[in-house]
This record gives C-alpha cells, structure tokens and sequence, in this order.
C-alpha cells in the first residue's frame, strides 16, 4: 500500500483477481443458462400437466387416485359429476366417506392387495343418494421406489357395460350372419353361371330328340298303313307267315309305347332345363299386378288335377291381396308347393292340405300346411338347397323349393319353413303387400 491509501498488486496477485472475475462470469453465465432451461422445463411441465387434466377431464369413465392410506389424491370431472362434490373438497378424504357402506369390506379387501389389479362392483354415496351399481377397476400404484403407493380406480355404471356389450354381441352375430349370407350367395351366383351354361348346351340335343320322335311317329302312321296296303294285295297265307316270323304286329304293338315314354322322358329333360334356365335368373320379365288370391287358387286346382290326388285341399283366401311381379312365377311358386304336399299326404289315410292367405302391416303371409310326415329336422336346414330332395331317385331333381325360394326373394319376399303345431309341415310365404289402389 503507497502513502495515499492506493493498493498496489504484484504480478501474482493480479493474476489471482483476474481468474476470480473470469469465474463469476462463467458461473454467471451458467447462472443464466440453467434459469432458461428451468424456464423451457417449467413451461414444458405445464403443459403437460394442462393436457393431463384436459384428458381426465374429457374422460366419461370415473377415475379416482388415493394413496396408501385410502385417502383421496385426485379425481377427474367425471368422478366429481357422480358424487356432487368439487375436486377441492375430495382430496384428503377417505374414498370409504364417499362409498356405500354396504360395499366397504370389498372396496377395503381390494386396496388391501399388494400388487396387480382386481375388478368389483360399488355404489358411491352423491348428493341424491346411492348410485347406480358402479363396475370399477382398481389397480395398485407404484411410487418412485417401486413400492405401492395407492391405487387407481376407474369405472362407469355396469348397465353401460351391458348395454355395450348386448350391441356388441349383436353386432357380432349381424356379422356373422352377413358373411354366411354373402358366402351362401357367392355359392348360389357360381352354381347359378354353371347350370345356366348346362341348361345352354342341353338345350340344342333335346330340340333334336323331340322334332326326330315327333317325324318318328309320323313315319310309324305312315308304315302302318303301308304294311296294310302291302298285305291287302298279297296273298294272306304269305303275308300273315311273314307278319309271325318278323314279330311285325308285337313290333308295331310295343312302337307307340317306345315313342310315348320317349317323349314323356324328353318332356321331362325339357323342364329340368327350363328349371336350370330360371336358376340362373337370365331372362327377367317386367313386373305386372298379380291377385295373388286368384293365383293360389289356380295353383291349388292345377297341382291336384295334375297329381290326380285324392287329398282335400282346403283354401281360406277370403281378404284380397295384390302384389307386383311376374304371375308366372308367382303361380310356379305354389304349384311346386301344393304339389309337394299332394306327395307328402300320399300314404296319409286322411289327406289333407290347408292353404291359408292373410294380410299383415306391409306383407302378405300364405301358408301351406300339410298332414303328412312332416320334415326330418336333420336336413330341415338343406331343404332350400339346389339339387336337395327327401324324394325317391326319379320323383324329384331337387330344383323345385330353391327355385320357389329364389322367386320369392327376387320378389323381395322370403319362404320359411315354419312352425307346425301337429304333424306335417308347413311352409310360410311372405311377400311385399300393394293396395289395388296403388297397383
């Protein structure tokens, strides 16, 4: 130090004072570096926390947070709806104040547990009383040591749940019923394009057959008369030795029968093809008003006249009914099923068959109910299927209920095998009802 008070620093000295301030300033500047990162850090931390009660606070599921004591930590908007009181005045209470004593020693048996989670059902104490049942998760919570901490409950009523599950449920039979329907139809459309190209290629040989049996009969008329003629001029010793020899009268005899049950077989080709043709749904016709009373009644007459049966057919058709579409198919739709009645009543002792016709809402519903047998329930569920029949090899192809129940659908209808109190079957008809009035 000089005389007028001024400290003089050595070379050493200097040095020392001037890595102290190049210190400060370091520690100054870290000083400021840290209170921008706690800032940024702070700013991150509030948000996180706003969008952490933004979602508790959207989420419709009570959630309830306590402690290891069972106290209460937080609660979400949800939870506070429910009982009626604020977040402010829960926190710090027993979650017991707030639960149905009734429902303490479960609620107390849950939270005793150490660790995972466990499902129970409670009722909460609210401003207008007990809740409704309360289906409720509780789940241990871990603290930064790992070690229980309290638990987490979330929940909502149980009759949510079970109204969520029956839809659930539903939705999932619609689903399943919808891909057997879709595979059911894919199915039907391959078959459909194969026997329409089946119906296609037979369609040429049996024109043959018939315009050949037809020609084939002309020439037996006239080679009868001609053989007539022949023996009238030769002598009738000759001509009957030769008539005996050759079998001609036998042949002759046994011609006419060849050539019926021909044709009869050709006939019958011919409706196998004509069913084919219609399984594949390759014509469609405009669609007319039908009077679906006067089309039963017409089916009814011409299946029994055809079968020659001696079954009543009883008809209880009194109220009008009227729908669009093709009468044609309409009137094939119950000829096959009257006439698939006519062959179940054929070994009944008292055959009888009921055809009934009502009007119900927006449809029509016809029945056709028979005495005889009834359906095996083992193959009630093949009925509807193309080339399925419970009849003997030659009495049926098995086209004639698919084909029905493919008209009826076309017509935006349905055919059912329907319940039947006594013996027999029943099968249910239901089609799109029209007021003549709109027809």
């Amino acid at each position: 130090m000089t005389r007028d008070g001024t400290i003089t620093l050595d070379g050493d000295q200097e040095r020392v004072w001037i890595e102290v301030i190049d210190k400060i300033d370091e520690v100054y500047s870290d000083l400021l570096r840290y209170e921008s990162d706690l800032e940024s850090k702070n700013t991150a931390l509030e948000e996180a926390q706003a969008f952490i009660s933004s979602v508790l606070a959207s989420v419709s599921d009570i959630l309830v947070v306590v402690d290891e004591r069972a106290s209460i930590v937080q609660v979400n908007a949800a939870f506070e709806r429910l009982v009626g009181e604020s977040e402010d005045a829960l926190i710090g209470r027993a979650l017991a104040s707030v639960v149905d004593r009734h429902d303490h020693h479960e609620l107390a048996a849950v939270l005793a547990r150490g660790t995972g989670s466990r499902d129970l059902e409670i009722r909460f104490e609210t401003a207008a009383g007990t809740s409704d049942l309360m289906a409720v998760a509780a789940s241990v919570r871990l603290g930064r040591n790992k070690r229980p901490a309290g638990a987490v409950l979330t929940g909502r009523p149980v009759g949510e749940l079970r109204r969520a599950y029956v839809a659930l449920d539903k939705a999932h039979r619609d689903l399943q019923d919808a891909q057997r329907t879709l595979v059911e139809q894919e199915k039907m459309a391959s078959i459909g394009r194969l026997v329409a190209g089946v119906a296609h290629e037979l369609n040429n040989p049996i024109s043959f057959v018939y315009a050949n049996l037809h020609t084939l009969a002309r020439y037996r008329g006239s080679l009868e008369r001609y053989l007539e003629d022949l023996h009238a001029l030769a002598p009738a010793a000759a001509c009957d030795g030769l008539r005996r020899e050759h079998k001609i009268d036998a042949l002759l005899a046994d011609l006419g029968p060849l050539i019926d049950g021909t044709l009869e077989g050709a006939v019958r080709i011919s409706e196998i093809v004509r069913n084919l043709r219609r399984l594949s749904f390759a014509s469609p016709r405009e669609r007319q008003p039908v009077d679906l009373v006067a089309t039963v009644r017409t089916a009814a007459q011409w299946a029994q006249r055809a079968k020659n049966s001696r079954a009543r057919i009883r008809l209880d058709l009194d109220q009008p009914a009227h729908v669009m579409g093709d009468e044609g198919k309409i009137h094939q739709v119950f000829v096959n099923l009257i006439d698939n009645a006519l062959d179940a009543v054929s070994t009944v002792p008292d055959p009888e068959i009921i055809v009934t016709l009502a009007t119900r809402a927006a449809e029509t519903v016809i029945t056709v109910a028979d005495n005889g047998p009834g359906i095996d329930p083992a193959v009630a569920d093949k009925i509807f299927e193309p080339f399925f029949t419970t009849k003997p090899v030659g009495k049926g192809t098995g086209l004639g209920l698919w084909i029905s129940y493919s008209i009826v659908s076309e017509h935006g209808g349905s055919l059912v095998l329907g319940p039947r109190a006594g013996p027999g079957a029943c099968m249910v008809v239901r089609l799109p009802a029209r007021s003549p009035r709109d027809i």
